[in-house]
């Protein structure tokens, strides 16, 4: 019998497009949130489903959601951001034998993950899918499609991940997507670089790519792409993965991450930072309407070269903005999931979990498709 589909924050913004898209498809979730009155409305205008209490933040934050699973349940986390909050429900997960996906975009998150909790996961027959919505999915396609194509030859991948349309730059995040990504300038980051993973400050290097005919900057980011793509292709020497969200401001936004750095050599410095980050963003606290989320898009590329930087084969994905589209891929991979559809046990990349021709059929489903 698949297991149960348990929610976590239901009532954040991602956690209620999650819940109303895995509603959508047919599936009945468990809900679960902080504040019984919200998830009770939200269950029952979902046509009664079952609900919980659950604070990932309180003293008893792991005990909280183990409560809620049994062996071979699902649990999606959308509660971010995941440097804070984010242990209790791994931790649930894998004492309880459960599965797990979440919508992290944060590379110290993402690092613990597949350095801590892997190994613990695989031997409880567990599988952990962190970031498994925009946050990092489709370069793990775009980038393993380029791969495929390019053949042995390909021995570096450099991702690009771009908004297009309506203004969904960082005035328009969610509460938790601009909580994650201000951690991002204080928490360490990560490259890929002479086959080995190594440590580096978010925004360490930039480039430009081509976005309909247009030249756009971005700046590099630590995601599972790192981890998970030298993995199915052990060829590969250099994984490089840039976000073009902050446009035309990406160099200042880069030049910030570089003093900030230096900022928290000094002893305290990150402390008071982070305490005044918290103070400004408090994780959920809504995001763009539908309205505005039509009106944006977006654009994945991944170009594949050899030893001698030739390129040998691009892959680049176009479609829905970003909060849809991790709603939709999360809903699709926890029902995959549950019906027993994932591949292998531990911290996994998508393409580990699902194997490349399913996953690609996947992310259409959530709502990107390749253009090229």
């Amino acid at each position: 019998m698949a297991g149960r589909i348990v929610l976590l924050g239901a009532t954040g913004y991602t956690g209620e497009l999650t819940a109303r898209e895995l509603a959508g498809r047919g599936e009945r979730p468990v809900l679960a949130g902080r504040d019984a009155d919200r998830v009770r409305a939200l269950a029952d205008g979902l046509g009664g489903l079952d609900w919980a209490v659950a604070d990932v933040g309180g003293p008893q934050g792991t005990a909280a959601v183990r409560a809620l699973l049994e062996a071979g349940d699902v649990l999606v986390s959308t509660v971010g951001p995941f440097t804070r909050l984010g242990a209790p429900a791994v931790e649930a997960a894998i004492d309880a034998g459960a599965h797990y996906l979440d919508s992290t975009g944060e590379a110290p998150f993402i690092r613990r993950v597949f350095a801590s909790w892997g190994p613990r996961a695989a031997a409880a027959g567990s599988v952990l899918l962190t970031a498994m919505g925009y946050d990092w999915v489709p370069g793990n396609l775009a980038g393993a499609l380029a791969l495929r194509e390019a053949g042995e030859g390909a021995v570096q991948v450099q991702i690009g991940y771009f908004t297009t349309g309506g203004a969904m730059g960082p005035s328009a995040m969610s509460g938790g997507t601009r909580a994650s990504a201000a951690g991002v300038l204080l928490g360490p980051s990560f490259a890929f670089r002479g086959g080995r993973l190594v440590g580096e400050r978010g925004g360490a290097r930039a480039r430009s790519f081509g976005v309909k005919g247009k030249a756009r900057r971005a700046i590099s980011a630590g995601s599972t792409e790192h981890f998970a793509l030298p993995r199915s292709y052990p060829g590969l020497r250099d994984v490089d993965v840039f976000l073009g969200w902050f446009g035309g401001a990406s160099d200042a936004v880069r030049a910030v991450s570089a003093a900030t750095a230096l900022l928290t050599r000094v002893p305290g410095v990150r402390e008071v930072l982070g305490t005044a980050l918290g103070r400004v963003v408090t994780g959920s606290s809504g995001g763009p309407g539908p309205e505005a989320r039509a009106l944006s898009g977006s654009y994945v590329v991944a170009e594949a070269r050899d030893a001698g930087h030739r390129l040998l084969a691009t892959a680049v994905l176009e479609g829905v903005n970003g909060y849809d589209f991790t709603a939709g891929m999360l809903a699709w991979g926890a029902h995959a999931v549950a019906a027993g559809r994932a591949r292998g046990a531990g911290a996994l990349g998508p393409v580990e979990a699902f194997g490349l021709d399913a996953l690609s059929v996947g992310v259409q489903a959530a709502g990107l498709r390749r253009i090229a």
